[in-house]
């Protein structure tokens, strides 16, 4: 008997904690909705397709439609405007859009670090507001944050990625270049162990900013998906789009979206042939142009690839140190794909300017130095089979592949998850999962209301609950309500109306149809916008632009 007793305290001491999950959310930037393999898409990442296939894989989490909103949203389970962060980080005067997280939010890391996690943060925090010192990792919740501060940077520069609190020592020198995926997985490591050494249950947000732009990654990854891509952007969408149905992703009775319109940008694309057009077929391109955007896709396509080895390695820790099970894993994208600005893309500075690579500066693009995007065409095959892309309302730009992968507590796995939600539920499924109770206040002031529901019960295998769901982002707003979703996008000025359960692809606009259920939607998502500050007007960007230190190319 003793010694069985023994055996289990053993195994309980393996596990670094006994009492209470480890938390890790896994945060990537601009993920299309279709480029994981276990998704539909072509680009090789088994280790998260093994978390999918073992986990849960949710096909319609709503994020809010670009970075710092979405995060502001995930961090604190309340819609961004009540945070201060309807917009970017800059400060357009306006409750709503202060471009910094208010005092009347507290964000999950804070609520866990009192309740006995450790709590990191490894990757892109992008939620300081213009004078960056009032809102910190470190003075927002995180024990301990290494990572990048703006909304971009060289993967090759480390002299852009920080380390708080100041008196922390970096990690010993490697003989390996730097490249920033990897170097932010050997902190997310580093930090792990380091609440191993304390027997404390920790929780790791691991927010890689690839594969957003500047597209950037080792040559050798970026070689190896060059004749996929030459296959061309109309070839990619349509075997994205039966391997999607052959795996369930998406019913059978779906249709794909109609090629993309170039998204009219005044003060961005106006120039470009293409503005206000369709996306041209891939065949009727010159040569050289396919080449060049051949090159573009097959380096962000290797950006997620080095995203996935990362996570590999993640995985094998929690393996080897008995960990896997007691660990919940949250994986997502922050937005859709970037289509910035045409389907030629951009390069360099003053962006967005495009610049065509031929011969031997083909190999360049990718490379130190380089500032590249792959522009609306591969956007448009990324997030198969949904329309339009990041900063818009419409599916393209709000839908987050998402899984969940929890081995001690799924009743679901591997499954395949279609019911609406937010990641203002994650936040509060982060809290439950850890036994915490949100407050009504923190450190003397009020806080609003969380406004995420958990899905830890439906984690468990109960049905899912519903609620309405809100989005405004540039102007762009929308509402989900059960089959229902209303949406306006400011260069077309009307309310339009979708069916979602039939039409995921937002193919048939049935607002005159039903003008009742406008009439009804509308009126909701108007009285939601009063009540969270959403401004009547579209707010504009007041920033005059970052340091040319995250814009310019280098060498260096």
């Amino acid at each position: 008997m003793n010694k069985i007793l023994l055996l289990l305290l053993g195994a309980c001491s393996l596990f670094g904690q006994s009492q209470k999950p480890n938390i890790i959310l896994i945060l990537v930037d601009d993920l299309g909705f279709s480029d994981l393999g276990c998704y539909g898409g072509e680009i090789e990442t088994p280790n998260i397709d093994r978390l999918g296939n073992t986990g849960l894989r949710m096909t319609q989490v709503y994020n809010s439609a670009r970075c710092c909103p979405t995060r502001a949203a995930l961090m604190t389970g309340l819609y961004p405007h009540q945070t201060g962060v309807g917009f970017m980080t800059a400060d357009n005067g306006k409750p709503g859009y202060r471009g910094v997280l208010n005092n009347r939010c507290v964000t999950t890391a804070s609520l866990l670090q009192k309740s006995g996690y450790k709590t990191y943060l490894a990757g892109k925090w992008h939620l300081r507001g213009k004078n960056g010192s009032e809102c910190t990792p470190t003075n927002r919740g995180f024990d301990e944050f290494y990572g990048p501060f703006h909304d971009y940077a060289s993967f090759y520069r480390k002299e852009l990625y920080f380390r708080l609190p100041k008196n922390r020592k970096a990690l010993a020198e490697t003989n390996k270049d730097f490249y920033a995926t990897d170097a932010i997985t050997d902190y997310a490591l580093s930090f792990i162990d380091e609440a191993r050494s304390a027997k404390q249950p920790y929780y790791l947000y691991l927010a890689y900013n690839a594969p957003h732009f500047p597209l950037q990654a080792p040559k050798e990854l970026i070689d190896k998906y060059v004749k996929t891509y030459e296959k061309g952007w109309d070839h990619i969408r349509e075997t994205r789009f039966q391997k999607m149905q052959e795996l369930g992703i998406i019913s059978k009775n779906i249709t794909i979206s109609a090629k993309g319109i170039v998204p009219k940008v005044p003060n961005r694309n106006k120039d470009s042939q293409y503005y206000g057009k369709e996306i041209p077929a891939w065949n009727s391109l010159d040569l050289a142009r396919r080449k060049d955007l051949t090159r573009r896709m097959a380096t962000f396509a290797a950006m997620v690839d080095s995203v996935d080895q990362n996570i590999g390695r993640v995985l094998k820790d929690l393996e080897e140190n008995n960990e896997l099970d007691n660990t919940c894993i949250f994986f997502l994208s922050d937005n859709g794909a970037c289509a910035e600005w045409d389907p030629h893309g951009f390069d360099n500075n003053p962006y967005p300017q495009n610049l065509l690579h031929e011969g031997d500066d083909l190999n360049k693009i990718g490379q130190k130095g380089s500032f590249h995007s792959y522009g609306s065409g591969w956007a448009n095959a990324c997030n198969t089979p949904l329309s339009s892309y990041k900063h818009y309302t419409y599916e393209g730009g709000i839908s987050s592949p998402t899984i969940i992968h929890f081995p001690s507590e799924l009743a679901r796995k591997g499954t395949i998850a279609r019911e609406p939600q937010h990641v203002i539920d994650i936040a509060a499924t982060i809290l439950d999962i850890a036994e915490v109770t949100y407050p009504k206040g923190w450190h003397g002031q009020e806080l609003y209301p969380i406004q995420g529901k958990s899905l830890l019960p439906f984690i468990k295998g109960q049905k899912a609950s519903q609620a309405p769901l809100y989005f405004e982002h540039e102007g762009n707003r929308a509402i989900r309500q059960g089959k229902w979703k209303l949406l306006w996008i400011n260069y077309t000025q009307k309310w339009q109306l979708y069916n979602i359960d039939n039409d995921r692809s937002e193919t048939s606009d049935l607002s005159s149809q039903h003008p009742e259920k406008v009439a009804e939607l509308s009126k909701m998502w108007n009285s939601w916008a009063e009540k969270n500050f959403v401004a009547k007007e579209k707010i504009k960007t007041v920033s005059k632009g970052m340091p040319k230190l995250y814009y310019t190319p280098t060498s260096k």
